[in-house]
């Protein structure tokens, strides 16, 4: 192989994420050439209106597979959290690199902390997950919309439209914006989406030999965590923009994860845990991962958390 072209949006964060990707690539093939293939999606271009409205996460990788699926691109790198479950027939994700932090950022100009928010202080976001947890605990905040990549984000919150946003703490420590986070919520205020602060590389599933380049740079722990995490939407059918949370952990030889399904008004919080021992397998850990997601998905409609889904689904 000569050439391998990453397909990537043009987002200052999907540049900075394809860029890391392309620089490790070619550290470990100085011989082949790494180039970028900046494209816009249609996640990108409409920013009024909730993804859920208007197709969901595929927005985001649609253009980067049709660049693949038609050899102008090799691979993909995505943000997992806005990865569809599904993958067209002849593409498929496999390489997961290691997670940054998956936690959310309180960022804010005016409070140090989201205990200092005043009764009726507007908190922005777009995320139903973000906004079922934090009404959950707050319900006297008033949450306003709020799409666009982090830059423009940042500049409505500068320019005083809210009083506080929230945001994913990786996208902020990979653009080198970790001034901005006042702190980092509390998993137990605010479980991260599922995925939340990996990447993942996707790629033709006939391309053997990209597969063998792309293995150095694929992180076990965090690939097992992510596999346990998108059974659970997978098996809650849940795709953008739903009020699901799922986030897991490994420590000591042990897989621990927790999931839940909110009200939008945060009224209701359905809430499953669980844990597993690992093996010495990976391929055996995938299983027990995928079969936790799926378990614990299975308690929350057992609980009640269905009725939510559908109740989304039928207002979309």
């Amino acid at each position: 192989m000569k050439e391998l072209r990453i397909a990537t949006r043009q987002s200052a964060l999907a540049m900075w994420q394809a860029e890391d990707l392309q620089t490790k690539l070619q550290n470990l093939y100085p011989n082949i050439i790494i180039t970028l293939v900046p494209m816009v999606s249609r996640g990108d271009q409409i920013l009024d209106v909730a993804l859920s409205k208007v197709g969901g996460k595929g927005l985001f990788t649609k253009e980067l597979e049709v660049a693949m699926l038609e050899n102008q691109a090799d691979i993909a790198m995505h943000c997992i959290k806005d990865l569809p479950m599904y993958f067209p027939e002849s593409l498929d994700l496999y390489t997961i690199t290691e997670s940054e932090d998956p936690t959310d950022a309180f960022v804010s100009n005016k409070y140090d902390h989201f205990d200092q928010l005043p009764q009726g202080a507007i908190v922005g976001t777009s995320s139903l997950r973000r906004q079922s947890q934090i009404l959950a605990k707050r319900p006297d905040l008033k949450i306003e919309f709020l799409r666009g990549n982090v830059g423009t984000r940042l500049g409505k919150l500068d320019d005083g439209q809210y009083d506080a946003i929230i945001l994913a703490t990786a996208g902020l420590i990979r653009l080198e914006l970790q001034e901005r986070i006042k702190h980092k919520l509390d998993t137990h205020m605010c479980l991260p989406a599922a995925g939340q602060g990996a990447l993942g590389i996707e790629c033709r599933i006939a391309d053997t030999e990209i597969h063998k380049l792309l293995a150095p740079l694929h992180h076990v722990d965090t690939a097992i965590r992510v596999y346990a995490e998108r059974a659970l939407i997978k098996h809650l059918e849940g795709g953008c923009q739903v009020p699901i949370a799922g986030y897991a952990q490994i420590e000591n030889g042990k897989i621990s994860m927790e999931a839940r399904v909110a009200e939008v008004d945060g009224s209701v919080v359905y809430i499953e845990k669980a844990q597993s021992d690992l093996t010495d397998s990976y391929e055996q850990n995938v299983i027990i991962a995928e079969k936790m997601g799926k378990d614990l998905a299975i308690k929350l409609v057992e609980q009640g958390a269905d009725a939510i889904l559908e109740k989304l689904k039928a207002d979309l």
